[in-house]
């Protein structure tokens, strides 16, 4: 019984990770809720690192390029993601709710590298999800347990950003992501889920592509598409780290241009915006995305006097 209570305490911690920020909180969504959308992005992550593992060998990822200890590392992290998948699973239950079931999924991976570029990116959603939700959790022993598995994602996060040859501190803070621009990057990659499973109180945003190839840089011109049209004002808005940037945004024919802003470092989430963002992004500021740029970072710069 003690670890029936202990593992819905964990989830629930673990699910409150994924909520939207301080100023999109939905006060109808329920812990249950929560817990169901939590499972639903592990159930994700779980389903993409065993398809993987189950289909490309080792010696795929050697002659690719990547070494057996990154192989290895790849099955410890699938083992984390099995873990999370049965820790939600088995609070629900406690909590007499019927958990999800994992949806069908289709990757666009063909081989160890596009593999790992992804792997990368979902690595990075998952950090900024759990970031973004600390803020919302108020027992201090639960926010506990919230960091504690921030960073197993961030450590996550920078070994596959290492094993692309990117610099993996390439910002001096993490960028948090709310519910719903999460839930928008997460649906891509969902093709059908099963009819039993509990709905999710969370909408995804019309998408925005980035139409160039990457890595990018600060001041460099960017071209976006969508599929829905442009008001005749608007922003492209640049979430990186601790900096929100929105600079004004312009057409090109059917493609919607900005500059990168030098606040734009590592792995970068970019929106369509009704405004001209200071602070923090609001759901209801969104008009499309976010479109993922990896964003090359500045030289390191420090005070070697400084001791």
């Amino acid at each position: 019984m003690r670890f029936a209570q202990y593992t819905a305490a964990t989830a629930l911690c673990i699910a409150a990770s994924f909520a939207a920020p301080i100023a999109e909180r939905q006060t109808a969504i329920t812990d249950a809720d929560i817990l169901q959308y939590a499972l639903t992005l592990e159930h994700l992550e779980n389903v993409f690192y065993k398809g993987a593992l189950s289909t490309m060998p080792e010696s795929d990822f050697l002659a690719a390029g990547f070494s057996s200890a990154y192989y290895n590392n790849l099955k410890y992290i699938s083992h984390d993601e099995e873990q999370h998948v049965e820790l939600l699973t088995s609070a629900l239950a406690a909590a007499g709710a019927t958990p999800v079931a994992a949806c069908t999924y289709k990757f666009p991976y063909t081989d160890p590298k596009s593999f790992v570029t992804l792997a990368s990116i979902l690595e990075g959603v998952g950090t900024s999800a759990y970031l973004g939700g600390a803020p919302l959790i108020a027992s201090k022993t639960y926010l506990g347990v919230a960091g504690s598995i921030l960073v197993t994602e961030s450590i996550h996060t920078s070994l596959q950003r290492f094993n692309l040859g990117e610099v993996a501190p390439a910002n001096p803070y993490g960028t948090a992501l709310g519910l719903n621009p999460v839930y928008t990057l997460a649906a891509e990659f969902i093709v059908s889920c099963p009819s039993t499973n509990a709905a999710l109180p969370v909408m995804a945003f019309p998408a925005l592509t980035a139409t160039q190839g990457i890595p990018a840089a600060p001041d460099m011109t960017f071209t976006f598409t969508t599929t829905t049209s442009m008001p005749s004002t608007f922003f492209v808005t640049f979430v990186s780290g601790l900096s929100t940037t929105s600079v004004a945004g312009s057409m090109m024919g059917s493609m919607i241009v900005a500059t990168i802003p030098e606040t734009a470092m590592g792995q970068t989430y970019v929106f369509i915006t009704n405004a001209n963002v200071t602070s923090s992004i609001m759901d209801s500021m969104i008009l499309n995305g976010p479109a993922i740029l990896e964003v090359t970072p500045p030289a390191p710069t420090f005070n070697i006097t400084e001791m």
